[in-house]
Formats: C-alpha cells, sequence, structure tokens
C-alpha cells in the first residue's frame, strides 16, 4: 500500500479515531478525509468536524443519515421479520452496510486511494465494512489500523496522543467502562463485568429504557398503521421512517421495553456476551408479525419464517450488499404488497402484548368461516373427513408395510 494519497477514514472523533487520523498520516504519509455520519446515535456529532480541522483535515464529511439509515436499512430488514440466533435484532449488523457505502462514495468523490475504518481484529465490524466496500468497490484498498499497529490499550493510545498533540477530552463524571455503540436501532454494551455469561448488569448500564419494575403502573396503548409492510403512521400521526423510530424509542423506553442479554456466536469464531436495548425494534417486529398474520398468505408467511434465519445471517456477518441478499429482499419486498393496515399493542412493564389489529382493504380473516357460532354454510365441515383422509393415506400405508 507504498502508493496510498489519500485516505476516507470513518471517523467519530474519539480517542481510538483521532489517534488513527494520525497513524495513518505518519504511517502512510497520507492525506486523511473524515467521514462522520449521524445516525441517531443520540450525540452531538458537529464536535467531530471541529476537531477534524483542528486536526488539520482540509475534507471533512458530517453527514446526517438517519432517514436513510431506517429507510433503506432498518425498514427493508424488519420486511423480513428478522431475528438473529432468535434474539438480537442486528441493530450494530445493520448499520455497517450504509458506512461502508458512504466511505467507498465519498472515496470516489475524493479521488481517495483507500479507505480505513476503527474496527478490531477480533470482531465482526471489520467484515461488514471490508465486504461491503469491496462488494461496492472491488479495487478498494482498506486499512485496518488494529491489525497492524502496536497501541493494544487504552494506555498505549493515550501515550501516542500526547506524543503527537492530539486533543483528548476528559469528561467529567465517571466514564462508562462499556464499549458502546448506538444508532436510530439500538444502543449495545459489551466489556467489562459483562464478559463473565455469569454476571447480572448493572442496572445504571441501561440508558434507553427504565426497569421494568420501575415503569408505570398503568399501560401505555400505541397503534401503528402500516403501508406494504412499513410503519407509516405512530397513534394515526403519519410519520417518516426516522421519526417513526424515534417515537417507539422513546414510548418504549418509558415503559422498560426492549432489554436484551445474549450470548451470540461471532462470524469470526468466538461466542461474545453483549446486552443490547431495542425499543422500537422490538415493538416493531411485533406489530409486523400482527399485520401479517391478518393480511399474508398462510405459506408465504412460512416460506418467510424459513427464509428469515438465512436472511438475518446474511446481515450479521456482512452480505449486505451480496447478491443473495438483494434476491432474498426482493422476495420478501414482493410479499409485502397487501401487508396494510393497524395494529394496536400495550406496553407494560417491559412486555408488549398485541391487543388488536385491523385491515380494511386486505384482511384474509373471514369471520364468516372462522366462527364458532353458525355460519350460514360458509365452510361445510363435511369437506374436512376427505381432507383428513386424503393426508392420512400415506400414513397408512406406511403403517400396514411396518405389520
Amino acid at each position: 500500500m507504498s502508493s496510498i494519497n489519500k485516505v476516507v477514514l470513518a471517523y467519530s472523533g474519539g480517542l481510538d479515531t483521532s489517534v488513527i487520523l494520525k497513524w495513518l498520516e505518519e504511517t502512510y504519509d497520507c492525506e486523511v478525509v473524515t467521514f462522520t455520519a449521524d445516525i441517531g446515535q443520540g450525540e452531538e456529532i458537529e464536535p467531530a468536524r471541529a476537531k477534524a480541522k483542528a486536526m488539520g483535515v482540509k475534507e471533512v464529511y458530517v453527514e446526517d443519515l438517519k432517514e436513510e439509515f431506517a429507510r433503506d436499512y432498518v425498514f427493508p430488514m424488519f420486511r423480513a421479520n428478522t431475528l438473529y440466533e432468535g434474539e438480537y435484532l442486528l441493530g450494530t449488523s445493520i448499520a455497517r452496510p450504509l458506512i461502508a457505502k458512504r466511505l467507498v462514495e465519498i472515496a470516489e468523490e475524493t479521488g481517495a486511494d483507500a479507505v480505513a475504518h476503527g474496527a478490531t481484529g477480533k470482531g465482526n465490524d471489520q467484515v461488514r465494512f471490508e465486504l461491503g466496500a469491496y462488494a461496492l468497490k472491488p479495487d478498494i484498498k482498506i486499512i485496518a489500523p488494529w491489525r497492524e499497529w502496536h497501541l493494544t490499550s487504552r494506555e498505549t493510545l493515550l501515550a501516542y496522543a500526547e506524543k503527537y498533540g492530539i486533543p483528548v477530552e476528559h469528561k467529567k463524571g465517571r466514564k462508562s467502562p462499556y464499549s458502546m455503540d448506538a444508532n436510530l436501532l439500538h444502543i449495545s454494551y459489551e466489556g467489562d463485568i459483562l464478559e463473565d455469561p455469569w454476571a447480572e448488569p448493572e442496572e445504571d448500564m441501561w440508558l434507553w429504557t427504565v426497569s421494568p419494575e420501575k415503569a408505570p403502573d398503568v399501560p401505555t396503548y400505541v397503534e401503528i398503521s402500516f403501508e406494504r409492510g412499513d410503519a407509516v403512521a405512530v397513534d394515526g400521526i403519519a410519520m417518516s421512517p426516522a421519526q417513526v423510530m424515534e417515537t417507539l424509542n422513546r414510548i418504549g423506553g418509558a415503559n422498560g421495553i426492549g432489554r436484551t442479554d445474549i450470548v451470540e456466536n461471532r462470524y469470526v469464531g468466538m461466542k461474545s456476551r453483549g446486552c443490547y436495548e431495542t425499543p422500537a425494534g422490538t415493538i416493531l417486529l411485533k406489530a409486523h408479525r400482527a399485520i401479517e398474520s391478518l393480511t399474508l398468505d398462510r405459506e408465504a408467511a412460512h416460506l418467510k419464517d424459513e427464509l428469515m434465519p438465512r436472511y438475518a445471517s446474511l446481515v450479521y456477518n456482512g452480505y449486505w450488499w451480496s447478491p443473495e441478499r438483494k434476491l432474498l429482499q426482493e422476495l420478501i419486498d414482493a410479499s409485502q404488497e397487501r401487508i396494510n393496515g393497524k395494529v394496536r399493542l400495550k406496553l407494560y412493564k417491559g412486555g408488549v402484548a398485541l391487543v388488536g389489529r385491523q385491515s380494511e382493504t386486505d384482511s384474509l380473516f373471514d369471520a364468516r368461516i372462522a366462527t364458532f357460532e353458525e355460519d350460514a354454510g360458509a365452510y361445510n365441515q363435511k369437506d374436512a373427513e376427505g381432507f383428513i383422509r386424503l393426508n392420512a393415506l400415506r400414513m397408512r400405508i406406511a403403517s400396514r408395510r411396518a405389520r
């Protein structure tokens, strides 16, 4: 990589990426372009612009990508009712394809030779960033400092920062001991006591949700409207995808919704314990499955459920831009054409209960047929006899042979 003249760095403005910025300049004798994305992490990102400029960066990109993130990544994923290993709503995973795309686009806009990220060599994010970048620009060069340098601890990073005069913010109060990642969909926690799978998370770790024990004693009802499988309104108020996420995060967090504690299988081969808060995602998953139960054909729904674990693994492992994920997405999106209606949910002390679903135009539920009362001839119960005998035929033949 000796020919590298310019690098686009995914930059947060924190200690790690600020050290990486200077390290890239020193190690590769190159110009660095910084890219900072606002995908709903809830923190002010403009200071990253000021810090990058203070460090001499000439081209600084700071972008609000919340709507694109929710519309083009989170919502398509939720059309599939996606869960990784039955529990994880993929909050970190789904953000990486968007960041990889913008890194590559900015590299093309600025004439950069390479992109760089701050993901470590132990985690999934290095795979997600780099698979995405290679899929979108096959000849792109990628620099992953954590796989190259010898700055292996916070102390060595601080020493490097002091040596090169890199400003380091020293915030007052207790610093969180956890490694955290946040966006519109979730906030994650890893490290410290969570590295012991037996240890219960400390209550003051959770930032988005009240504890279920301290949630209101009166349930909160919320109504979500869907069009073609996407949430378009909350309590009758039309909203953009990002606004839906923000609103449900607020309502869900106030009711203790969305806490999970998971030991997951990383793509690189190790097991990892993480805790997550995903209020809006937890609510949306319940609501979307509810409206599908009313409007989606049985076999189409079952096929989606069979394909979902495969889709979830593709997202988790970084294959968002792969041909197979795109192909699955086309099938999933086609299934959502008639997923229209609204769902009513009751939120209470950490739980999400479905209390109503309705579709005036696309419901497949026929009360005349489903009723336990007089159906006025809408369903001939005698037809069931032949149906059962035909379906039992192969088992009856097998049973006779066994004798």
